[in-house]
């Protein structure tokens, strides 16, 4: 491993020693194979002058829920350094206990809770402290006689400590395996299967002993010959059955979840051996990778119901071996899957944690294949893993009450996607909690939305086959399909039926009729595999109430609503809900053009401004009022509800 050190951009931090810790705390940070997601922690000690004008010790140690990658200063908790050496001299304190002594050991109310290894980092005497779970390292100690390969790569500089349980435990025990240790003589201590501290009196010096370890381990691995490759591969693709694994894990876990797939060369070698796969079965990489992926993953063969069934059933027998007390049992749903010939699918309810998943996993199957090499994977015990799983701080996060978006998991898709209501609809989606995909003929589609659980695709709606595209593309992206926005449309220009002509006559029946055809019968097989399915089509107020001069427009947007209906009456045995909105006068679209807006305004003998609150509440219609009222159809609020035609017009007299 190299060092990224600068001595350029260390300068500008040596004035001030927690200016210096957040720089070498992102340096460590930026290497995966070191600290994942919040994982690792990481310390400095400075004396302060309190309030009272005296000399005061102060540890500053990484505060919970910060990622080192992208820490800041204000990420440093700050914990008077005496009261947590005092706190190591305990015989005993729980987690719970622990955590709310060092909440009142700081200096600043408002800082981040200290890292649950803040007496570990005070009771090493050295002014800064680095601690990593570095992977190759971790994968050696997951060996077997992992313990003897860790004291043969480091001999006696190193301290090697037997696994035991993160916060107090861990402390205590460095503690009085350290009381007659000449710290001096020390470069540093790995803790079995969990990870690397090294300590210094400057930062990089303490920093650079962490990549000198790490290399030495990856030297280790060279010299024993373990290479890891991952071969090109066939892959299976079958998007429905995906679909299908993703409908089952989100019943499982009582919440839709958001499935990725993913069919590299890693993900897929890994999947078609069995000795890695079920290698992969007997726990994670570190300890608390568990709270992320729990202990295995579901293994998919030919029946992913019967599969998924015995997942649950096994989990099930697995709490009920451990748990004591007022535990309370988790979801028995996996995080992840293995699945022979396609690869592995991450799960969860956001798009960020599918990618924790997706890093995790894939760390975890490049340290199974070290682990192997050198004579197995052996981690830690079902119980040890089971400890941190159901660890007395996690406990407590279940007793608070968490609050989920509407849509949180689910999955959208909204044609006419750029702009207008269609617009309106995939941000009020998004900002409902779900993954949307954009649909739209304009290429800026690609480029609006600008966030992570968006996806914009250039899709032309009167080509079947690029619809199926895009759907496909859906699945393959989310894992599945829940709710379907059936937007696309135009609005011709008025013209008496004597004088339409045949194009654009075809042209408004393409778009505003058989296009929506289209994209529900590619939506369909999908929908069914979808968790509490719904489909709202936006149609018009000129299907109940038409206008002159408007034919080609009322006559596919009526033809739409008669689709609906159907779709609703033959759907409803699947689950699957078809609703109807009936907008009317939504002039922020780019159906209104100006030319439109005078025209329609003068047929009616009205100003502009008189037409668009030409209603009975005398209120203008914009695309987001239209895009709450389909977010509701698509909701719960509505869940009971197929086949029904909802306006959004503000009362027409000539409908009413």
């Amino acid at each position: 491993m190299k060092s990224l050190w600068n001595d350029d951009e260390a300068k500008q931090c040596a004035a001030d020693p927690l200016v210096l810790r957040v720089y070498t705390s992102r340096l460590l940070g930026r290497e995966p194979e070191l600290v994942l997601h919040g994982g690792g922690n990481t310390s400095v000690k400075i004396a302060v002058t309190n309030l009272f004008n005296e000399k005061e010790e102060i540890l500053y140690v990484k505060g919970s829920g910060w990622d080192l990658a992208a820490i800041e200063r204000q990420g440093f908790a700050p914990v008077r350094l005496n009261v947590l050496r005092r706190m190591a001299e305990l015989d005993s304190l729980s987690d719970s206990e622990m955590v709310k002594l060092q909440r009142a050991a700081m200096i600043d109310p408002y800082a981040p809770n200290p890292s649950v290894e803040a007496i570990l980092h005070a009771i090493i005497p050295f002014t800064f402290v680095d601690h990593t779970h570095a992977d190759t390292v971790v994968a050696i100690s997951n060996t077997k006689d992992g313990r003897e390969k860790i004291r043969e790569i480091y001999g006696p500089r190193v301290l090697v400590i037997p696994y035991v349980m993160p916060g107090f435990v861990l402390a205590k025990k460095v503690y009085e395996m350290t009381q007659d240790a000449d710290w001096q003589q020390l470069d540093g201590m790995v803790l079995l299967h969990h990870g690397v501290i090294t300590f210094g009196r400057d930062a990089r010096g303490t920093y650079e002993r962490m990549i000198q370890m790490v290399s030495r381990a990856e030297d280790y691995l060279k010299a024993q010959g373990v290479i890891v490759a991952f071969p090109a591969a066939e892959v299976e693709e079958d998007l429905l059955k995906l679909a299908q694994i993703r409908c089952l894990v989100s019943r499982a876990r009582k919440t839709p979840v958001i499935a990725r797939l993913r069919s590299g060369p890693r993900q897929i070698n890994f999947a078609n051996h069995a000795k890695p796969a079920w290698s992969g079965c007997r726990g994670p990489l570190t300890p608390d990778h568990v709270l992320r992926t729990k202990r295995i993953p579901v293994v998919i063969k030919k029946d992913p119901e019967a599969d998924l069934k015995h997942f649950q059933e096994e989990y099930q027998k697995y709490f009920k071996r451990h748990a004591y007390g007022d535990f309370v049992c988790l979801d028995s749903a996996p995080r992840w899957a293995v699945w022979p010939g396609h690869g592995t699918i991450s799960f969860d309810a956001t798009l960020k944690d599918v990618g924790v998943i997706d890093e995790i996993t894939d760390h975890t199957m490049d340290a199974i294949g070290k682990a192997e090499a050198l004579g197995g994977w052996q981690p830690l015990s079902e119980k040890e893993i089971f400890d941190v799983e159901y660890w007395e701080l996690e406990q407590a996060k279940l007793k608070r009450k968490e609050t989920t978006s509407v849509f949180q998991g689910k999955i959208a898709l909204v044609t006419g996607a750029a702009g207008g209501i269609g617009r309106a609809c995939v941000e009020a989606l998004h900002a409902q909690g779900a993954v949307v995909a954009a649909l739209d003929i304009r290429p800026a589609v690609k480029g609006i939305f600008n966030k992570l659980e968006i996806l914009g695709l250039v899709c032309d709606v009167t080509k079947e086959e690029e619809i199926q595209k895009a759907v496909e593309t859906v699945v393959r992206e989310f894992g599945g399909l829940d709710i379907v926005v059936s937007n696309a449309g135009i609005f011709p220009a008025g013209e008496q039926i004597e004088r339409l002509d045949s194009e654009t006559w075809q042209k408004s029946l393409d778009i505003n009729l058989s296009s929506h055809q289209f994209l529900l019968k590619q939506c369909i097989p999908y929908l069914r595999a979808g968790v509490d399915p719904a489909v709202v089509v936006v149609a018009s107020k000129n299907v109940p109430a038409p206008g002159p001069g408007a034919a080609a427009y009322s006559v596919a947007k009526a033809g739409l609503t008669q689709l609906a209906r159907v779709a609703a009456l033959e759907l409803a045995p699947s689950g699957i809900r078809v609703n109807v909105v009936h907008p009317n006068q939504v002039f922020d679209t780019g159906v209104w053009t100006k030319e439109i807006l005078e025209n329609r305004a003068r047929h009616y003998g009205l100003s502009v401004e008189e037409y668009k609150k030409s209603n009975l509440l005398r209120v203008e219609i914009s695309s987001q009022d239209v895009a709450q009222v389909i977010c509701a159809l698509a909701g719960p609020v509505f869940s009971k509800t197929t086949g029904a035609q909802i306006p959004i017009d503000g009362g027409n007299e000539r409908v009413v």
